[in-house]
């Protein structure tokens, strides 16, 4: 890794596409700490720090700052939201499905459309929390002006941060919605970090500190590690290609090719939307004032809230995590069923003369490729979910009051190792200019 980077430095034009993301980077970080006008930062502080672990996630995907109600409280959380929603309607929509083959055209249209639907979630996640806030007094003045004003602070926020997103795709050096969350996460590292500090080494005895700052280096290096291999890792199906008619009656010899099929083939998305199914109405109830309430649902919000898991005192609650263990698994089988076609690929294959040995061409390549790619899906979504679990008893078990979790721990090394390799491509590019103009 520190070899790219350094190789991409001696590159005029990668220098400065690193040097156009960081400042795209820090322009983020203070959007992140100019506060929405009209509110009090303090009070929204206190709100969240009252809160507890039900918001966490939250923190850390807008970089600390929802908790602070800045200009980007909103963060890109609604322009992710937008890509899902218009990746799940193509599957529904033959026209959306027509754009997407579409090419570069195909691809304008999609994303103009989702930059639409951006802007008006932001509308109408700044009306909710305007209305909201205001009811239960968190705003200076509750009137119409004060939470128009809210709405139109919110939603610029979220256009800002979709346009720098894409400026650093365009100009920077690439990945640029997938860089700005992980600053942002980033970004409460060292918070964390510090409380971790505090709670568990800072004034300890040596040995016992020593050994804590030992089991917490251990912890989070083997939780990079074993991202590292679920992101990396996949399943090379081998395909051969028979000989080709080619000008001249000559035949090109036969050729012999791969399908690459990643063990973590849903990415972090799976963990994203079973964690967003679990935590909403926790934090719609607390923000509504209605997370004490007694009786079956109180119960229900209980469970639902990552912060009472592997609590000794309540085991009970425990079943939301075998919950949204289980939840994650199904997402990542969902969201690789619409994204992956091996009817689709298998007619390809037989259109151009490929074919995986032992197997036959056309429904049997493709009750194959799902065979094999259910067995691997499973792997992968046992290990997301292991990884997604196991920060968060931690917590439960030691108190340790975190927001960097395994969820954060997938997205930063996704993006990481994405971002590396897209550099290591523009290099190798350049090189192969290099030499053919010599």
């Amino acid at each position: 890794m520190f070899k790219t980077v350094v190789g991409a430095f001696k590159i005029k034009d990668l220098r400065m596409r690193l040097l156009f993301t960081f400042l795209m980077l820090i322009v983020v970080r203070i959007g992140s700490q100019l506060p929405v006008p009209g509110v009090d930062p303090e009070v929204f502080t206190q709100l969240f720090g009252d809160v507890g672990e039900s918001m966490n996630f939250f923190n850390a995907i807008t970089g600390g700052s929802f908790e602070q109600m800045s200009i980007f409280a909103l963060n890109i959380t609604p322009y992710i939201t937008s890509s899902i929603i218009i990746q799940l309607l193509t599957i529904s929509f033959p026209k959306l499905e027509e754009m997407q083959r579409d090419g570069e055209q195909g691809r304008k249209k999609l994303t103009a459309i989702t930059r639409y639907l951006t802007i008006g979630l932001s509308v109408l996640e700044g009306l909710a929390m305007g209305i909201g806030f205001g009811r239960s007094g968190y705003l200076t003045e509750y009137s119409a002006l004060y939470v128009i004003l809210l709405i139109a602070a919110l939603t610029a926020g979220s256009a800002v941060l979709m346009w720098i997103g894409e400026r650093i795709t365009e100009k920077g050096v690439g990945n640029g919605i997938s860089i700005v969350l992980t600053i942002n996460i980033l970004s409460r590292l060292p918070i964390d970090l510090s409380s971790l500090v505090n709670q568990f080494i800072k004034g300890k005895k040596p040995a016992p500190a020593v050994l804590a700052a030992v089991i917490i280096a251990a912890i989070i290096i083997g939780l990079v590690v074993l991202v590292v291999i679920l992101q990396c890792a996949e399943r090379k199906i081998p395909v051969q290609y028979s000989k080709k008619l080619q000008g001249n009656a000559s035949y090109m010899g036969a050729q012999s090719s791969y399908i690459p099929l990643k063990v973590n083939t849903g990415g972090v998305i799976p963990v994203i939307f079973a964690q967003s199914i679990m935590q909403t109405p926790v934090i719609i109830a607390t923000l509504a004032g209605k997370n004490n309430v007694a009786g079956f649902w109180g119960e229900i919000l209980r469970g639902l809230s990552q912060g009472n898991w592997f609590n000794p005192e309540a085991w009970i609650y425990t079943i939301g995590a075998l919950v949204y263990f289980l939840l994650i698994i199904a997402f990542a089988y969902f969201y690789t069923s619409i994204t992956f076609n091996p009817l689709e690929i298998a007619d390809n294959m037989k259109k151009s003369g490929g074919f995986i040995p032992g197997i036959r061409p056309g429904k049997p390549t493709s009750d194959y490729l799902s065979g094999v790619l259910g067995y691997i899906i499973f792997i992968g979504a046992v290990g997301l979910a292991l990884v997604s679990i196991f920060p968060i008893a931690l917590n439960g078990l030691f108190k340790a009051s975190v927001s960097f979790g395994g969820t954060s721990i997938i997205i930063i090394v996704g993006v990481v190792v994405e971002t590396l390799k897209q550099i290591e491509s523009q290099m190798m590019v350049r090189n192969y200019r290099g030499f053919l103009s010599e």
